[in-house]
């Protein structure tokens, strides 16, 4: 049976690759996924299990049930300062990949070009492809010095088949902050080259040492080109409810619901009341980001003793990108030994872009107590490695 080149084309990531490996190890420390080890807040999840005894379980409208489009609204005009109509710019999605992935569907025809920073979250390039699109990917992170875009670099990069840039802030995977200023940059050349920007700021609650959280969307020659893609994955640690939703201007989002009908109908309907749940109820889930932030500090400060290693501080997500050059080890053999050696389970740099096989990248998900074991493991094969 013929197999689509499309299909072919796509590769199963190096993430999930080293997280189906460590199964194979009943003690393994798996620090591979973005997965939070937190619960759902209780509320939130009796309004799911209501809703399916209450029966609200029959599909919903392609864009989202009423009531969660209207909360997502609020939220959106509350935290962002936009105006924003729930049935004119809101689309409630299966998580906040699927809103990315509508969005692309929206935007790219064959050849088309999408422009990612690098290093990526590894689902952007996969997804560009399968839409038919070609990915244009420029390095804008280094161990000393975070994240920062060139405007040289990028204006160069734009051309006559780009159609989009995808941000990435707070970023998975080094933990950083893009500068208000590179902000800027993207924004002036979008409005320049009449290019749509597509705003992943689902780890914006996640952000430590009082950093704010920075938008295109405080400025306003991006707010009617920027696609708003959020989640309550992260902030609520819901991953497993796949629910999100994208926030944009109105011939997007109709575009976008066109697209919902033939790929999902509709987001799980319990789903969508618990998001209105949280939502509506002003859930405090202040308890995570303090507790996340105890972990960075302690993985910091471990790896801060272990020679040969750097990094830069991660100013949000509870993702730490630690450069492993000085080694003389590539990401991949170091990640497979590490597991193989110590069972502590982490994902090779290569996975976020081809130029950063010299790191690797771990989820602080986990309590303190098992990070430090973690720490203590990983400095002990390195230790080893190096002789």
């Amino acid at each position: 049976m013929k197999i689509s080149d499309r299909a072919l084309s796509i590769v199963p990531s190096l993430t999930r690759a080293l997280f189906n490996k460590a199964k194979l190890y009943d003690d393994c420390i798996d620090l591979t996924l973005g997965d939070p080890d937190f619960n759902t807040p209780q509320q939130i999840k009796e309004a799911g299990i209501n809703a399916i005894i209450n029966n609200c379980t029959h599909y919903s409208a392609n864009a989202g049930i009423a009531g969660a489009r209207e909360a997502t609204a609020e939220r959106i005009k509350n935290i962002w300062k936009v105006a924003c109509n729930p049935d004119k710019n809101v689309i409630i999605t299966v998580g906040g990949m699927e809103a990315i992935y509508l969005s692309l569907l929206t935007l790219v025809d064959p050849g088309d070009e999408v422009i990612i920073f690098a290093p990526y979250y590894v689902n952007y390039v996969q997804m560009v492809i399968m839409c038919g699109g070609e990915p244009i990917i420029i390095d804008s992170y280094d161990s000393n010095s975070g994240i920062k875009i060139d405007e040289n670099v990028l204006e160069s990069k734009i051309t006559d088949k780009t159609v989009a840039i995808i941000l990435n802030s707070p970023n998975n995977p080094t933990g950083g902050i893009i500068p208000k200023e590179s902000l800027a940059v993207v924004t002036e050349l979008a409005e320049k080259y009449d290019l749509t920007i597509i705003s992943d700021e689902v780890y914006r609650t996640l952000t430590y040492d009082n950093i704010e959280h920075q938008s295109v969307l405080q400025f306003e020659n991006a707010k009617e080109r920027t696609i708003l893609i959020d989640s309550l994955s992260k902030e609520f640690s819901m991953t497993g409810w796949r629910v999100g939703y994208a926030f944009a201007p109105e011939n997007i989002i109709e575009n976008m619901i066109k697209l919902q009908e033939n790929v999902a109908a509709c987001t799980t309907v319990p789903s969508q009341w618990a998001l209105i749940e949280a939502y509506n109820n002003n859930i405090d889930v202040g308890y995570m980001l303090s507790e996340f932030q105890k972990r960075r500090d302690c993985v910091c400060e471990s790896l801060a003793s272990i020679p040969l290693l750097r990094f830069y501080k991660p100013q949000g997500t509870f993702y730490l990108f630690i450069d492993i050059s000085e080694l003389g080890i590539d990401s991949v053999e170091f990640a497979y030994r590490l597991l193989d050696s110590k069972h502590i389970a982490v994902v090779p740099g290569k996975a976020y872009g081809d130029n950063f096989d010299n790191y690797i990248r771990i989820a602080f998900v986990k309590d303190v107590e098992i990070l430090t074991i973690a720490m203590k493991k990983m400095a002990d094969f390195i230790t080893e490695l190096s002789g």
